[in-house]
């Protein structure tokens, strides 16, 4: 697992330099032909894989039921992001997935709610769920760079 972890880890780091080299006007931007921007598809990340890895294992997540709530799959932007939410942002990228690493060595994860995902991946396990968020930062990473050209 710990190619995987840090597969993960460079993932984040390319996360925040979007949140470190772009204003939170560029950020917020939805360009035209979009309907989300580069914040929304990183606060989304950190939604998902708190949701894959902790909630499907039964376990409290590091993020509120409100950021939740506000960046599931199925949401869109709907206010401006501050430069406040930002910096959270920028903490739970590397803690979220730090303390994922340790719970993971520490072996906290003994149960997993297996399901399905939207794309067919069948997720059997916490494992499942590392690797498949992998994928998912992935594809939102692809979509960040596409919208970066139009802001």
């Amino acid at each position: 697992m710990q190619n995987t972890f840090d597969v993960t880890l460079k993932s984040r780091e390319i996360l925040l330099q979007f949140l470190e080299n772009y204003t939170p006007e560029q950020l917020n931007k939805i360009p035209v032909g979009f309907n989300n921007n580069l914040v929304w598809n990183i606060a989304h990340i950190v939604v998902v894989q708190q949701m894959l890895v902790y909630n499907l294992s039964g376990l409290p997540m590091m993020v509120s039921a409100e950021m939740v709530d506000k960046y599931k799959r199925g949401t869109k932007p709907e206010a401006d992001v501050s430069r406040a939410e930002i910096d959270v942002l920028k903490t739970l990228l590397k803690e979220t997935i730090s303390r994922t690493q340790r719970d993971y060595g520490d072996g906290v994860f003994d149960t997993y709610q297996a399901f399905t995902t939207m794309t067919g991946f069948q997720i059997h396990s916490v494992e499942d769920a590392i690797n498949f968020n992998n994928y998912h930062e992935g594809v939102h990473t692809g979509a960040m760079m596409a919208i970066r050209k139009f802001i």
